[in-house]
């Protein structure tokens, strides 16, 4: 037991002699202290330098993305604000559109037609029986505007003939200079139904205003047949029309 103990004891020593001798031989035994000294600018610390500027550069991508996005989001904002706004121009369109419709709306400007800016004619017609066509002609500068229907009267009439409401058109009928528009009379009931005859001698043409049953300016007094013109309580007559032929219809 003893001479074993003795010989890995010497082996031993033998091992740490030659340790020892090749550490001094190539000088790596004082180095390697040193080099723990400056590990922290070796390459690991070096490389993680390295990548600072690609996270920022990242990060820096991730705010121009936010950016972006914003942006794009602005954008759609703008694009919805116009939307909004041309659907509020557009509302205001359909306004206006629904104001000058029908002939109870004059136009915003108006220059009623009447006996002082119009010549005027009644003249009964042999189709359909018993009717007559009242024209009215512009002779005035500048266009002038028909509301409703004319106001008759014969000499001393004292009721008022009603409208055909089916005659009703959509619109007030506008004459520029020198152009003509026409209503239609039924002066008596073809199958004599009718009440109250009369032949009337003269007869008054009046313009109605801006609304129903107002003052539109002086009456027209247009010429009868020498005879007269026979009516009675069927007198009706249709609202102011650009055609001649639709003023007859009724």
């Amino acid at each position: 037991m003893r001479t074993s103990r003795l010989q890995l004891l010497a082996a031993a020593g033998v091992a740490v002699a030659s340790l020892a001798l090749t550490a001094c031989q190539d000088g790596t035994g004082t180095r390697d202290e040193g080099a723990s000294d400056t590990q922290p600018v070796a390459s690991a610390p070096s490389g993680a330098s390295s990548q600072a500027p690609e996270e920022s550069a990242s990060g820096s991508g991730g705010n121009g993305s936010t950016a972006n996005g914003s942006g794009s989001n602005g954008s759609g904002g703008e694009a919805a604000g116009s939307g909004d706004s041309g659907s509020g121009s557009k509302g205001s369109s359909a306004g206006k559109g629904t104001a000058s419709g029908g002939s109870d709306d004059a136009p915003a400007t108006f220059n009623p037609c009447n006996g002082s800016n119009t010549s005027v004619s009644a003249a009964p017609v042999s189709r359909p029986v018993n009717h007559m066509l009242i024209t009215v002609k512009n002779t005035g500068s500048k266009n002038c505007d028909l509301t409703y229907y004319p106001v008759l009267r014969f000499d001393e009439m004292q009721w008022v003939p009603q409208p055909v409401e089916e005659s009703k058109p959509q619109a007030v009928v506008t004459l520029a200079p020198g152009e003509s528009a026409y209503a239609g009379v039924l002066l008596s009931a073809a199958d004599g139904s009718g009440s109250g005859g009369a032949t009337g001698k003269k007869l008054a043409v009046g313009f109605q205003g801006r609304t129903p049953n107002s003052d539109g300016g002086p009456a027209a007094i247009p010429s009868l047949p020498a005879a007269g013109v026979y009516y009675d309580s069927s007198l009706t007559v249709t609202y102011w029309q650009y055609s001649m032929d639709d003023a007859l219809t009724y």
